[in-house]
């Protein structure tokens, strides 16, 4: 990122019956576009809602008992945790997470973790889906927040954060927000670089040099490349970034469409792009407190087992790709009374994450993430692998390249990901070759 030009300055923007002031900084990018930096305030009208209502089919079993939201991620926390972070941090604190396949898990999670002050006119509350028009549920992301715009009108926002609910990254939205409010945009789009290879699961973006987006193709099939390589394309990050108005027109356009089918990514954006209503926001220059070179600008769609268990990996090295221990940028969790890890009888863990209330005795640990209250006995060997709370490790197994879930039980002697033909016959094996035991399983 280039910073020549870099000054910071203050303009004020027009938020209902208050005028709050913004600090920002600007740069030109490698295009030469003047661009804009850090926030050091948010306009005061921003309601944020969180789509949170997806089920995961890819990262079943870990899905199996739980929204994709609630999967438990690095050691300590569930997936969305890291977009609720994001957004608090950068002050936004009312915010709306939009629930409705298994989603007792993460209304628990979000009841006893993520307490704002009421005091102030904070919250983070889930909203299940109610039928509100009718007798159905969400027929997807748009029809989510279509059948919730009560939310819109009983707090009568002038801008609307809609952001997914499980990606593992750390961002500051309150630049993206300034961004959208100086484009005069309806809509902005986060957007990354990605390899080609990989764009086929995502929305791609085109866009012009004023950063107005000119196609928008939905997971297509030949991902076009980015002008200066044609092997990277640029992806949407499904976070988006609406003015009200324009929001609410689009999606009444939106219900009224049979042939739509009621998606964000698929149905919303490519409708305001046709309407030149629609502009992208570059990841690449978000600047996050704290951020390392090395882990700036990290973001992972963990949306399979592959790539679940690759996004795991980033977090063990002695410089890890993604750093969970940004204190001025906190992943922010709730975490049970427990006591510390204890390592005994010569237990050892190396290029590893240990949880608290963990007992590693006389077992050896090799760049692995274990969560809290496991237990791992005298002569087992865990390697490169995910162990979650409350998993049980009997004395000798063996368990490599691995995903345990939640109350695993690996009998004494036991081997997982030792023999593969083994594995496919008795548990999940990824395309990539992780073994996964869901949630409670009773390995053989």
């Amino acid at each position: 990122m280039q910073t020549l030009g870099r000054r910071r300055w203050i303009f004020r923007v027009r938020s209902g019956t208050q005028t709050a002031e913004v600090g920002l900084l600007t740069w030109l990018d490698v295009h030469g576009r003047t661009m804009v930096g850090h926030v050091t305030g948010l306009p005061a009208n921003v309601l944020g809602i969180v789509l949170a209502g997806g089920e995961g089919k890819r990262l079943w079993p870990l899905t199996a008992d739980r929204a994709k939201p609630a999967v438990p991620f690095g050691g300590n926390y569930r997936l969305i945790d890291f977009v609720l972070s994001n957004l608090v941090n950068a002050g936004l604190n009312r915010i709306c997470v939009l629930t409705q396949y298994k989603s007792h898990s993460l209304d628990r999670h979000i009841s006893t973790t993520w307490h704002l002050s009421s005091v102030l006119g904070q919250y983070i509350t889930t909203v299940p889906a109610q039928q509100r028009l009718g007798r159905r549920w969400y027929t997807g992301s748009a029809d989510a927040i279509f059948q919730s715009l009560n939310l819109v009108f009983d707090e009568r926002p002038d801008y609307i954060a809609v952001f997914g609910a499980d990606h593992v990254y750390r961002m500051d939205p309150a630049q993206m927000i300034a961004g959208h409010i100086t484009s005069g945009a309806g809509v902005t789009v986060a957007g990354i670089r990605v390899p080609r290879a990989e764009a086929k699961g995502f929305g791609v973006i085109s866009a012009d040099a004023s950063g107005k987006i000119t196609d928008f193709l939905e997971k297509p099939s030949e991902p076009p490349g980015t002008p200066d390589d044609p092997e990277a394309s640029f992806a949407s990050m499904g976070n988006y970034l609406f003015s009200t108005d324009a929001l609410l027109q689009a999606l009444r356009a939106d219900a009224q469409d049979d042939d739509s089918d009621h998606d964000m990514g698929g149905d919303i954006i490519p409708r305001m792009v046709d309407e030149d209503e629609a502009a992208v926001y570059d990841f690449a220059d978000n600047v996050v407190s704290g951020a390392t070179d090395r882990d700036a600008g990290y973001w992972r769609d963990v949306g399979t087992l592959d790539a679940y268990y690759e996004a795991h990996t980033d977090l063990v090295s002695v410089h890890p790709i993604f750093n969970l221990y940004n204190g001025k940028w906190p992943i922010r969790t709730a975490t049970a009374p427990l006591p510390p890890a204890k390592f005994v009888e010569r237990g050892t863990a190396l290029d590893s994450i240990v949880g608290a209330g963990t007992i590693i005795s006389s077992a050896v640990v090799q760049r692995s993430v274990i969560s809290s209250d496991v237990t791992i006995e005298a002569g087992a060997d865990v390697t490169d692998s995910v162990i979650m709370p409350g998993t049980r490790i009997g004395k000798g197994a063996v368990v490599r390249g691995a995903i345990l879930d939640k109350n695993v039980q690996v009998p004494p002697g036991c081997q997982i990901g030792v023999d593969r033909a083994l594995d496919r016959a008795r548990y999940t094996v990824s395309p990539g070759g992780v073994v996964v035991l869901g949630k409670g399983a009773m390995a053989l």
